[in-house]
C-alpha cells in the first residue's frame, strides 16, 4: 500500500486520486440562467442528497485545477440565486457530457447538445425535458471551500418542485430503479450504469465539439437514431474530408456496394453499429456518404 501526503500531491494528482477512489457519483444536470436571461446548463458529479424534510441538494462546481477559473454555472448561482437539478440517466449520457464542453460565454448549451428547454413553474431556470427527474430549487447559500484551482463551492439548494417523468414509474406510483436507469460517474472517462456496470464516455475536455445543432437536418431526422447517438455525433470537433470519405468507401467495399445501390436503410445501421463500436468519425464518412 502507498500512502501519500496531499500537501505534497500536485492539484491533478490529488483530484485524480479522488475521483478514482470515490465513486461512483452521481451527476447533477445543472440548469442556470445569467443576469441577462441566457441559459447554461453543465453536469457536476461533486453532488448529493443531503435532507429530505427540508428537501435539500448539494452539489460543487470546483475552480478549474489547470487554471483556477470558475465555472459558468457558479457565477450565474451567485447572481440569481436559482438552479434546475436535472437527473442524468443511460439514454441522455453522452449528450450530457457534450454539455460540459467549455464552450464561450453566451453559448447555449441546450442548443449545443441537442436538449429541449421546458419553463419551470417557480425558478427562472429551464428545465431539461429528456431528464426523466427535474428538481427545480432555489438557492439557500454558497459556501466556498478555497481560493485554488479544484477548490470546490458548496451550492446548497432546496427543492421548491419535482417533475417526474411517468415512464419511470411503478404500478405502485414510485421511482422504478430500472426504469430510471441512472448513470454516475467514476475516475478518469469511466461512468457507471446503476443496473449493468461501468461503461466509458470520452470525456470534451481540450476540444469544441461541433455540437448537436451543427449536424446537418437530414442526419437529425434520421429515427434509427437516439440522442445519445447524436451527442457522439456532436462531440467531433471536426468533419472528416471528402478525401477521408473516399478512401473510407474504398477500403469498405460493402459500404460502397450501399452507397452505390442507395441503400440508406443498411448505411444508417452501419453508422448505428460503428457508433456503439466508438468509431464515431467512420460513422460520419457513412453518413456524409449518403449526400
Amino acid at each position: 500500500m502507498i500512502t501519500l501526503d496531499p500537501k505534497k500531491l500536485s492539484s491533478v494528482e490529488k483530484q485524480a486520486y479522488l475521483q478514482g477512489a470515490v465513486g461512483p457519483r452521481p451527476i447533477a444536470f445543472a440548469s442556470t440562467i445569467d443576469k441577462n436571461g441566457n441559459a447554461n446548463l453543465s453536469p457536476f458529479s461533486f453532488f448529493n442528497l443531503f435532507s429530505s424534510n427540508p428537501p435539500i441538494l448539494v452539489f460543487s462546481p470546483a475552480r478549474r485545477v489547470r487554471n483556477n477559473t470558475v465555472k459558468h454555472t457558479l457565477i450565474n448561482a451567485e447572481e440569481t440565486r436559482e438552479v434546475v437539478i436535472n437527473v442524468v440517466n443511460y439514454d441522455i449520457v453522452q449528450q450530457a457530457s457534450l454539455s460540459s464542453t467549455e464552450y464561450a460565454d453566451g453559448v447555449d448549451e441546450f442548443v449545443k447538445a441537442g436538449f429541449t428547454k421546458l419553463k419551470s413553474e417557480v425558478v427562472k431556470p429551464y428545465r431539461v425535458a429528456e431528464s426523466p427527474v427535474q428538481f427545480e430549487c432555489k438557492i439557500n447559500d454558497i459556501i466556498a471551500l478555497g481560493t485554488e484551482g479544484g477548490a470546490g463551492n458548496l451550492i446548497i439548494c432546496e427543492v421548491v418542485r419535482i417533475h417526474i417523468s411517468e415512464n419511470i414509474l411503478d404500478e405502485n406510483g414510485k421511482i422504478d430503479q430500472h426504469k430510471i436507469d441512472l448513470v454516475s460517474r467514476m475516475g478518469g472517462n469511466w461512468y457507471s450504469r446503476a443496473n449493468l456496470g461501468m461503461f466509458e464516455v470520452e470525456k470534451p475536455l481540450s476540444t469544441l465539439g461541433i455540437g448537436v445543432d451543427n449536424i446537418p437536418e437530414y442526419i437529425r431526422k434520421k429515427t434509427i437514431f437516439a440522442g445519445n447517438d447524436f451527442g457522439m455525433l456532436g462531440n467531433v470537433e471536426q468533419l472528416p474530408g471528402e478525401g477521408e470519405i473516399r478512401k473510407f468507401i474504398t477500403d469498405n467495399p460493402e459500404v460502397a456496394k450501399d452507397i452505390e445501390q442507395k441503400n440508406i436503410e443498411q448505411l444508417d445501421k452501419t453508422a448505428k453499429q460503428l457508433l456503439a463500436e466508438n468509431k464515431v468519425l467512420d460513422a460520419w464518412k457513412v453518413l456524409l456518404a449518403q449526400q
